[in-house]
């Protein structure tokens, strides 16, 4: 008996229990209401979603070719619309491709003081609401892929085409979810150790399997690919990370995922100087990489910060704002530094801010954090903060001149040009940027890419396209054929925005709830029959 089959039978049995009064209630229609709400809460998800991870994390130890991706979605749409596109152009199928909740989007999209910059200045529970929304929208995806196969099963069951019926029953029996894994950004945790545990938890609840957090002061946090970075000694970051894990721990997801991220690469300040328990400890490290001066006590001025450095009295660089600066070149050995101590604190997975997208530097950060923990794997933000383009035609004119190859014909202060678009250096940096992901996962680990925030640049040039035609020459044109058409051409499901919508699951219910009686949308004059 198929599942479907056997979910009729259970709510048959329930309604003979129930008497004549649930006559009218037809035990398919639940069956099928129940089979499209596969997860009745955001708790089955994270656990249905975590476990995935973490299979997928021993499949990479394996097989470094089964890395993991992941794009990140402002809206609950924009998640849905992405996974209705990979099960159309992947075989029906999602593995290894994941949801990715910037921070940065939020602050920038769903804020309600508005757009506001990446410095955790938005609402704390925002970035929990849009965890929600986005596995609304991907469970809505499955019901409505699901109300369409129920439709042509019962075409199929009308036209006694019982072979038809089969594979449909089978295509049910079998459906593949649209909802996958997310990796969402709790970026330096809004607060305290406290407040970081109470929004994992609303986290946790909406769905989330996997929260990144940062080691940035919380009041002070930049984005990743800004100048005035602030990091927190150990002590207090490896707190937070135990507030997440409690967190999971205490709403039974046992084998929830952190992602612990460091800013360290580019960031020179420090609001503390560490406490230092004994010689050596972490905060004893932490503190070694602060730029000092060796004084006398003749020398300190009212006010000043110093503390001893073996057996010596030094006085820690300190700006105008009261922050303590790092001595210039220690970004790699504080990023590795972080890493470890993360790891040791609890962490799943790691995260490292670059200046530039650079796979030797990245391997170079990794090998070093895999000499103590060999299986450390990373998470990499291929970020649209960097010039792409840019960069790895730079990295290849560099690497040709390093070849001894003729650089005459490039200028390298001007390689995003587009007269060098049709080059052999730039047929070589296209290569080396598609390949970067396998690159990197083979290379430092990487196990996890992602993208944080292309769809707000998908947004920005879709409208400006748009825009552009359709309130110009080409008015309602520019619509039609750059977009509808191109719809219809590509077999884009949205074109039947209706449908998209949900209406079509909406005249199914309303038979279920009134037989005959229903007020269906769907009708010989619903103009979405157009597209059919």
């Amino acid at each position: 008996m198929s599942n479907y089959q056997s979910a009729i039978e259970a709510v048959k049995a329930i309604k003979e229990k129930a008497g004549s009064s649930w006559d009218p209630i037809n035990p398919e229609s639940i069956a099928r209401m129940r089979t499209q709400n596969r997860f009745k809460t955001g708790l089955e998800i994270a656990q249905y979603t975590a476990d995935i991870m973490h299979r997928d994390m021993a499949a990479f130890d394996a097989d470094k070719t089964k890395y993991t991706q992941s794009l990140g979605c402002w809206h609950g749409f924009v998640g849905q619309q992405k996974m209705i596109s990979i099960k159309k152009h992947f075989d029906g199928k999602t593995d290894r491709r994941y949801l990715y909740l910037s921070g940065w989007m939020v602050a920038a999209l769903r804020s309600e003081f508005g757009p506001l910059p990446d410095q955790s200045m938005h609402e704390k529970t925002s970035v929990a609401s849009l965890v929600k929304e986005l596995y609304t929208f991907l469970r809505q995806a499955d019901a409505r892929e699901l109300g369409g196969l129920f439709r042509e099963l019962d075409a199929a069951r009308a036209a006694d085409d019982s072979a038809k019926a089969a594979d449909i029953q089978y295509q049910i029996d079998n459906h593949v979810t649209h909802v996958v894994p997310i990796v969402a950004d709790i970026d330096a945790g809004f607060g305290n150790a406290e407040a970081t545990y109470l929004m994992a938890k609303q986290m946790i609840e909406a769905g989330a399997c996997a929260l990144q957090i940062e080691n940035q002061v919380a009041d002070e946090k930049q984005c990743g690919h800004q100048d005035g970075k602030v990091t927190v000694p150990h002590a207090d970051f490896h707190a937070k990370i135990r507030a997440l894990r409690h967190a999971f721990l205490e709403l039974g997801i046992d084998n929830g995922i952190i992602v612990a991220r460091t800013d360290s690469e580019g960031a020179g300040l420090t609001k503390e100087i560490a406490v230092v328990k004994e010689p050596g400890d972490s905060g004893d490290i932490y503190n070694s990489y602060l730029d000092v001066e060796e004084i006398d006590v003749a020398d300190m001025a009212e006010g000043d910060v110093c503390f001893n450095r073996d057996g010596k009295l030094v006085r820690p660089k300190r700006l105008p704002s009261g922050l303590y600066q790092f001595r210039q070149g220690t970004g790699h050995e504080r990023c590795v530094f972080d890493c470890i101590g993360a790891l040791n604190a609890g962490a799943d997975l790691l995260w490292i801010e670059t200046a530039v997208p650079t796979v030797h530097e990245i391997a170079g950060m990794m090998n070093d954090v895999r000499k103590v923990h060999p299986d450390a794997k990373l998470v990499y933000n291929n970020s649209p903060s960097f010039n792409w383009t840019l960069n790895f035609r730079q990295q290849t004119y560099d690497a040709m001149v390093e070849e001894g190859k003729d650089v005459s014909a490039y200028n390298r202060d001007n390689l995003m040009s587009a007269e060098y678009d049709e080059t052999e250096l730039s047929a070589i940096a296209d290569e080396r940027t598609r390949t970067f992901q396998a690159d990197t996962a083979r290379e430092a680990n990487v196990f996890h890419h992602l993208i944080t925030l292309p769809t707000y640049h998908t947004t920005a040039l879709s409208v400006d396209n748009l825009a552009k035609e359709y309130f110009g020459e080409q008015g309602m044109l520019g619509y039609v054929k750059k977009v509808q058409r191109e719809e219809i051409r590509q077999g884009i499901a949205c074109v039947k925005h209706q449908n998209m919508s949900g209406s079509d699951m909406g005249d199914d219910h309303k038979e279920y709830f009134a037989g005959e009686n229903a007020l269906k949308a769907g009708g010989a004059k619903n103009t979405s029959n157009q597209f059919s």
